[in-house]
């Protein structure tokens, strides 16, 4: 028996269309191997914004270890701070989780660093630093995401820089189309 037949015509079509988009979703930009992809090349200092998760001798900077704990601080910042905002806001539960998400995120974000030590800290143990988040993940992409501890030291960055969560694919898939 044909399951098709005992759809109705206009939910077929639904169907093979939502079967269409999703496929047509998961075949999306592909990312070139981290061998044929170009890092961009870090400031030997630590005065850009986005300070880098290893040293100038390949190691792991000293903040890293802490900050993989950190990454944890962010999420439970963020929902103890979208709790508050809601009991705070309860006549308007959107807003009220909303800006408690917001100020979570904010707390947890200050949780991150304290873990690491601090913004001094994080910078004291630093020799590399990039000015864009763009570059620090493409760099650590080619460099090191072969690494058995790739993730690890991924998290401690996004720990204390959030927006690399958010941009680090866009960011590869970029470098991707460059070569």
């Amino acid at each position: 028996m044909n399951i098709i037949r005992l759809i109705p015509c206009s939910l077929s079509a639904a169907l093979l269309t939502g079967v269409l988009f999703v496929t047509g979703c998961a075949s999306g930009p592909q990312l070139l191997p981290p061998t044929a992809m170009v890092a961009p090349q870090p400031r030997a200092d630590n005065q850009g914004k986005y300070m880098c998760p290893y040293t100038s001798d390949g190691v792991v900077a000293d903040w890293v270890d802490k900050g993989v704990k950190a990454k944890l601080g962010s999420s439970i910042g963020g929902t103890v701070g979208a709790y508050a905002g809601q009991q705070a806001l309860q006549q308007v539960p959107f807003i009220g989780g909303f800006l408690g998400q917001k100020a979570g995120e904010k707390i947890g974000l200050e949780i991150a660093v304290a873990g690491c030590g601090g913004w001094d800290n994080i910078k004291k143990s630093s020799d590399l630093s990039f000015d864009s988040v763009e570059d620090l993940s493409v760099w650590l992409y080619v460099k090191y995401s072969t690494n058995e501890h790739y993730q690890d030291v991924l998290s401690a960055a996004e720990g204390i820089y959030p927006e690399m969560g958010e941009r680090y694919m866009v960011a590869l898939q970029a470098a991707s189309t460059r070569g």
